[in-house]
């Protein structure tokens, strides 16, 4: 990852490096629009999440898809009709306000990206936060496997699949995955990593040939960006919180706004909350 540092809103010296941050002080930047970029690798040891928000009539349905396909969508807190914060993830934040970016989705159409949702959040919306694979990373890391994206200082790759996840109400549709190369040597031990963590989507549902799971073209991500995948390495792919944006795409609700991928909420759960021995 890029050395980022936080500067002041009067562009002053940095204050501290994005990393080092407390999960409240990575909220307030965010908040105050003094960080729109990724959130990989900001706070450490704290569970970042994907969020997908509903008019309550879908609510039931949604919760259902998610508990049906709990390596896509592993919900981690939901945000209540009337109300601003997860009270189980981080009872004094304001997901209208805290993630860097948010696209919204109207009728299955990516009509706008914004980086606040303030208007559009009213109380007949209900808010699901959805476990992201950058919470593994870090423990991938310490494990000495080397993690491209953050290496390249850019949004991990997501794609489209031919995986199709189980139907629950009016949701169904393809499952997106994220993609990390490494070594098969690493790969091995990423899928033994990776499994202690079932709350944030746990351990990969592919390796190796991406046209096996529907991946025309492994440089051509359909969200986030493209890295290298070097010599000697295999591509290594985990089912991802972006799913709920095709899955809007694909039953087309009245509206949906999720964060933009890659741009996540950083909750004040610990990372090790969330895995097991």
């Amino acid at each position: 990852m890029e050395n980022h540092f936080v500067h002041s809103k009067e562009g002053g010296e940095p204050l501290t490096n994005p990393v080092l941050l407390s999960p409240e002080q990575a909220r307030q930047m965010i908040r105050e629009q003094r960080w729109t970029k990724p959130t990989a690798g900001m706070a450490k040891g704290y569970i970042q999440a994907n969020l997908a928000v509903l008019p309550k009539e879908y609510a039931f349905d949604f919760l259902l898809f998610c508990n049906r396909n709990p390596k896509a969508c592993p919900i981690i807190d939901v945000v209540e009709p009337g109300e601003h914060a997860p009270k189980q993830a981080a009872p004094n934040a304001n997901v209208k306000t805290e993630i860097p970016k948010y696209r919204i989705y109207k009728h299955g159409k990516f009509v706008e990206e914004r980086t606040d949702v303030i208007d559009l959040w009213n109380e007949n919306m209900v808010g699901f936060l959805i476990g992201c694979s950058f919470t593994f990373e870090q423990a991938l890391m310490d494990n000495g496997i080397p993690i491209r994206h953050l290496e390249e200082g850019c949004n991990v790759p997501m794609y489209l699949t031919n995986i199709q996840c189980e139907k629950a109400g009016i949701f169904e549709g393809p499952m997106v995955v994220s993609m990390r190369p490494m070594t098969e040597r690493d790969a091995i031990r990423a899928v033994q990593v990776t499994s202690r963590f079932p709350s944030v989507h746990g351990s990969p549902v592919h390796i190796g040939n991406p046209e096996t799971i529907g991946i025309k073209d492994i440089h051509q991500p359909d969200f986030g960006d493209a890295v290298p995948i070097k010599k000697g390495e295999v591509p290594v792919f985990w089912a991802c919180g972006v799913t709920p944006q095709a899955i809007a795409m694909y039953v087309k609700p009245e509206i949906m706004i999720t964060h933009s991928p890659g741009h996540m909420f950083i909750t004040d759960l610990k990372n090790e909350q969330f895995s097991i021995l």
